[in-house]
């Protein structure tokens, strides 16, 4: 990085940053709101002193590992651009084939709750995605709710937000009228060393673990969701690569059936989905 009051290029900044280029890019287009053509162009525009003191302060704080996602303030989700903060989980490539399955399983005109909603990225791309269904969703922390609410104002999606643990959320949908319930809750062990590691040093740790051993969330809401979903309705979490047989197990125990675990690109399991068991003879 570069002291104040030395000019400084756009390109030497890129080449000086200590970042790889790419995400030295990234910080340069933000603080000048610039594009990636603009920067080829004009690579010997001189910075301002304001200019640079806002590039380095942002170097500074990537070089100490806060995620890029949390300093640009968004990350591309389902081809569309999400706002995320600190109180959020930043959206991952691997949730979007929760989103897949969600698609594949929600009926015409059907009713979806999305619990632990975080910043909203699975309800609200749900809703761009299917302007024809009804979009609930949940979470317990404000903050976090306030961020899904700017997505969804952002990208005219219809979706109906509430506040509260789990099923305590209000507003909430009626008894038996969800056809799909979705969730990414918290599932990483309290013990697992990733939580010390990596972006998950500075993401909300409650939207991470359980406190517990990673399962507890997933009971609670496979035991709670025959009061809400309809006859045949389907329940779909996302979870960790060695998680896939216990969440079976526990949608087998709640009596769902068409069980089953999905792989993600990597080849882990990472989404498991049942169908609650019809209540017709």
């Amino acid at each position: 990085m570069t002291k104040p009051n030395t000019p400084v290029t756009l390109e030497s900044w890129l080449n000086n940053s200590g970042l790889p280029r790419l995400e030295a890019r990234m910080l340069l287009q933000h603080v000048l709101v610039i594009s990636h053509s603009h920067i080829i162009a004009h690579g010997t525009q001189l910075l301002s002193n304001s200019e640079l003191a806002s590039l380095n302060q942002l170097c500074q704080r990537r070089l100490a590992g806060e995620p890029l996602a949390y300093l640009l303030g968004w990350r591309e989700f389902y081809g569309r651009c999400f706002q995320v903060s600190e109180a959020v989980l930043i959206p991952r490539p691997e949730t979007e084939h929760l989103v897949d399955a969600v698609l594949a399983h929600l009926p015409a005109q059907g009713t979806l709750w999305d619990l632990g909603t975080g910043s909203g990225a699975i309800a609200v791309t749900i809703a761009c995605e299917r302007p024809d269904a009804q979009i609930w969703a949940a979470d317990i922390s404000e903050e976090a709710l306030a961020v899904a609410q700017a997505n969804a104002s952002v990208l005219q999606a219809q979706v109906r937000f509430g506040q509260g643990s789990w099923y305590q959320a209000q507003p909430q949908p009626a008894p038996h009228s969800v056809d799909v319930i979705v969730s990414n809750p918290p599932y990483i062990d309290a013990q697992d060393p990733h939580l010390q590691q990596g972006d998950l040093r500075f993401e909300p740790q409650q939207a991470l673990t359980d406190n517990h051993n990673g399962l507890s969330a997933f009971k609670t809401i496979i035991a709670g969701a025959k009061d809400f979903l309809r006859p045949d309705g389907w329940l779909l979490f996302e979870h960790g690569y060695d998680q896939g047989e216990a969440v079976r197990n526990m949608l087998s125990q709640y009596k769902f059936r068409k069980i089953q675990t999905l792989a993600d690109l990597a080849g882990l399991d990472r989404v498991t989905l049942g169908q609650i068991k019809s209540e017709a003879p």
